[in-house]
């Protein structure tokens, strides 16, 4: 199956794909008026499409069919409502091409949100978002998602932590403090519920930083045995919730 993205499709008829979408379609694909694709909102619905203006920069398009999705699982869709989510607040790499490929395989994987960090041992504190939101939309097609992660802009840590307040969200930090007690991941986290994981920078968090997730519930985790990068070890964790979660 095509997947394309319209983030203003409706089941109510008409819409039209962005520039990109539009060029991958009439120009690469060679498709024509008449052709069906199918198109995902990007908020968990399917629909299956006629196009009915076949231009390469503005490509029309016709819903046909439109699909709530419900069943996670199943299929080559996903659930926006009734499979659990995992939300990476993660501090950003120095070098950026590692995020971005983070955030490929995140989405790829099924993440539901990725928030950047700004961290004290950082050594880098801002990025771009706007790249890392196309790599999300290019990886939820490529993985025939329906729903599209949210890449949150840095935040740093101490704010973000303040505004965390859904009460029944699990919480975990991975840091490196050998000192300190750590449960592995995979051993603490619940199925069926969301989870919210934070990974730092290349220089591990900062042992205030530490404390201030502790205050704030959050449950140290190990990510195994052997010393992870930073992009390594979020999708390591996006991992293990895929795990637990789908074999309950």
């Amino acid at each position: 199956m095509q997947l394309f993205y319209c983030k203003d499709m409706t089941d109510a008829g008409y819409a039209t794909l962005d520039a990109d979408e539009s060029r991958h379609a009439v120009r690469v694909l060679r498709l024509r008026d008449g052709d069906e694709i199918h198109v995902t909102d990007g908020r968990g619905c399917l629909y299956r499409c006629r196009i009915v203006g076949a231009d390469d920069r503005a490509c029309g398009v016709e819903c046909v069919e439109a699909t709530v999705c419900e069943n996670a699982g199943s299929g080559p869709v996903d659930s926006a409502r009734m499979r659990p989510r995992i939300h990476l607040a993660v501090a950003p790499t120095k070098n950026p091409s590692r995020m971005e490929w983070l955030v490929e395989k995140a989405v790829e994987m099924g993440v539901g949100e990725i928030t950047l960090l700004q961290c004290d041992h950082s050594e880098r504190s801002f990025l771009k978002t706007d790249r890392l939101e196309k790599i999300a939309v290019s990886a939820m097609k490529q993985s025939l998602h329906t729903v599209l992660p949210v890449v949150r802009p840095a935040v740093k840590l101490s704010d973000w932590l303040g505004a965390l307040s859904d009460p029944h969200i699990q919480k975990f930090i991975a840091h490196c403090e050998a000192d300190k007690p750590r449960t592995p991941l995979a051993d603490v986290l619940l199925p069926a519920a969301d989870a919210v994981v934070l990974i730092g920078p290349e220089g591990d968090f900062s042992a205030d930083e530490i404390a201030l997730a502790l205050q704030a519930s959050f449950v140290p985790v190990s990510l195994g045995p052997s010393r992870l990068r930073t992009e390594t070890a979020a999708l390591y964790a996006v991992a293990a919730f895929n795990f637990v979660n789908d074999r309950s």
